[in-house]
């Protein structure tokens, strides 16, 4: 499938100048039933996968932690408006090594006036707000059996300011999974 090789493209083929290569090893979200997959994933056009860039650098990605802060006036096309057409929300997931799968809804609309799509750059905050919590839900929680423990997420272990927003995939119809790398 399409997105399955964009997302293993996007790992390696990443420009990156500083940090590391280490791409957070998440399977690709699939709808559990054969039925679910073709209807939700075989049978749609999945929309294009979105890059976190900045216009300084050809590196590729971005800080959640500049991202929770709005440091980002150096991301490039930071207005430009995501999800045109699309309903009100969509599903974020994560599938990171060691943990439950984890969903969440992020709005694709901003009611602010004027009401329109969210930009990218208010895209890039709620995607690192989501992982924020998402870390902060799973450090209440032990890892799965026979996981490797340098994925552990939480205090004293991998937190937000660890990580760079690479991409953001449309990996079934409604649902996104964002790639990150380590710092």
């Amino acid at each position: 499938m399409a997105h399955t090789s964009e997302w293993k493209r996007v790992v390696e083929q990443a420009i990156v100048e500083t940090g590391t290569r280490n791409s957070v090893p998440q399977k690709i979200y699939q709808p559990y039933t054969e039925a679910d997959r073709l209807r939700y994933v075989r049978g749609v056009v999945l929309k294009a996968t979105i890059f976190f860039c900045s216009n300084h650098s050809v590196e590729w990605g971005m800080s959640l932690e500049d991202a929770l802060k709005l440091r980002l006036k150096h991301l490039k096309d930071k207005d430009e408006p995501m999800f045109i057409g699309c309903g009100p929300s969509i599903s974020l997931r994560i599938q990171w090594p060691g943990y439950p799968a984890w969903t969440t809804q992020i709005r694709t609309m901003d009611f602010k006036n004027p009401k329109g799509p969210i930009t990218k750059m208010k895209l890039a905050k709620n995607i690192a707000n989501c992982v924020r919590r998402f870390i902060e839900t799973m450090n209440r929680r032990s890892m799965e059996e026979d996981s490797d423990p340098r994925w552990k997420v939480g205090q004293r272990h991998i937190q937000v300011k660890d990580l760079i927003l690479v991409s953001l995939h449309n990996v079934s119809k409604g649902s996104w999974q964002p790639q990150l790398r380590l710092r």
